[in-house]
């Protein structure tokens, strides 16, 4: 099985002079998940090359097993700083797709033609697509074939208003990604700030936060699993 992980190039963290990037935990959990499952995974970004990390998901506090593991394997790290060009990947050629968050994606892979263009592909294919943390942010302007939001009436969770508030970037990121979800007519639902929570319908699956990581990367795992199975 080909699993693609579509990660930020965005580096700055608003009008801040701060840095953001994706969030190490959020890739690294669920990379280690598809690597362990023997699946093919392609790294890609809109500007391809390196990813910026977000230096917050760097410090003590953050480290995970996998995180640590990322941190001692040359291969996976190799692998990172060459992620592919977005518009040069062929949507077919995969099976699945799984989005890290980190602040960094509400600025570019919001926004970015190639990610909606990828992501609508996936929807009309019925192939699993999975985000966590902001990266149901990428959502936003993506629409099924029909032309409604790809999120409207559908079970999502992501990132919430709460926690946004708590890491004190409220009025900093350009939207808040559960107001988007709800705005776009999504069902949207959250457990309590920083607990795993994973909600499946169909084949969207979405994760609330950094813990939620791992999890979502099963979830796509075992759906994929299924639709072998059929």
């Amino acid at each position: 099985m080909n699993v693609l992980m579509i990660l930020t190039s965005h580096d700055q963290l608003g009008d801040t002079g701060k840095k953001t990037g994706f969030w190490l935990e959020e890739f690294a959990a669920p990379y280690y998940t598809f690597i362990d499952a023997n699946a093919q995974v392609t790294l890609a970004s809109p500007k391809g090359g390196q990813p910026p990390l977000d230096p917050k998901s760097d410090e003590p506090d953050a480290q995970t097993e996998a995180t640590r593991r990322f941190k001692a394997d040359s291969n996976a790290q190799a692998a990172l700083a060459n992620t592919l060009p977005l518009g040069e990947i062929d949507p077919y050629n995969f099976d699945a797709v799984f989005y890290p968050g980190g602040h960094g994606p509400l600025w570019d892979l919001a926004e970015d033609l190639d990610s909606k263009v990828l992501i609508e592909a996936f929807y009309a294919a019925n192939k699993p697509i999975a985000a966590v943390c902001h990266a149901p942010g990428v959502f936003k302007n993506v629409c099924t074939p029909d032309g409604h939001p790809v999120v409207h009436g559908k079970k999502v969770t992501g990132f919430t208003n709460s926690e946004e508030q708590a890491a004190g970037l409220t009025e900093v990121v350009p939207f808040l990604v559960e107001d988007m979800l709800k705005e776009k007519g999504a069902l949207y639902s959250k457990a309590a700030d920083w607990a795993s929570y994973v909600v499946e319908d169909g084949h969207l699956i979405t994760g609330q936060n950094p813990a939620s990581s791992e999890a979502a990367a099963e979830a796509l795992l075992k759906r994929l699993a299924q639709e072998q199975a059929d």
